[in-house]
């Protein structure tokens, strides 16, 4: 990781704002208003099924990932990286962090869901041996369009 130190853990409560500056800084979509509103964000921290994983460096987030089970398969969810800390192997280590917890609680199929526009993540996570499935169709319900 280019002669910096990282550290993978969980993040602080205090550090929620930090986590929303991650995911705007690495323009990745996110429901301010909806599901991703700090109360919601604290709440699905204290869930034993969710882990928020924050990379840090020299004291700064850097990176982060929500990774979460239902008991059958994990999810690594909103992996995101600011871009001036992109290919240095921090998405790499928030991935194993989170496979790490997924094989802790015996969960032993990793998943991800990314939308049909990016291919960059797509190709990341190709390269480290997820499969991608052309014959998966993904439905949603929503009870609010701001969820």
């Amino acid at each position: 990781m280019k002669d910096q130190a990282v550290i993978i853990r969980q993040l602080r409560e205090s550090e929620i704002s930090d986590l929303f500056r991650v995911w705007e800084k690495s323009s990745l979509p996110y429901k301010p208003t909806g599901r991703d509103t700090e109360a919601n964000i604290l709440e699905q921290m204290m869930m034993p099924t969710n882990r928020f994983f924050i990379a840090e460096v020299k004291n700064k987030i850097v990176g982060a990932v929500i990774a979460s089970h239902n008991g059958r398969k994990g999810w690594i969810n909103r992996l995101a990286v600011l871009p001036e800390y992109r290919k240095m192997g921090i998405a790499k280590a928030l991935i194993t962090h989170s496979e790490s917890f997924f094989r802790d609680n015996k969960v032993e199929i990793f998943a991800c869901l990314i939308e049909d526009w990016n291919e960059y993540s797509m190709e990341f996570f190709q390269l480290n041996r997820y499969k991608k499935h052309n014959d998966i169709f993904y439905f949603t319900k929503r009870l609010n369009p701001g969820i």
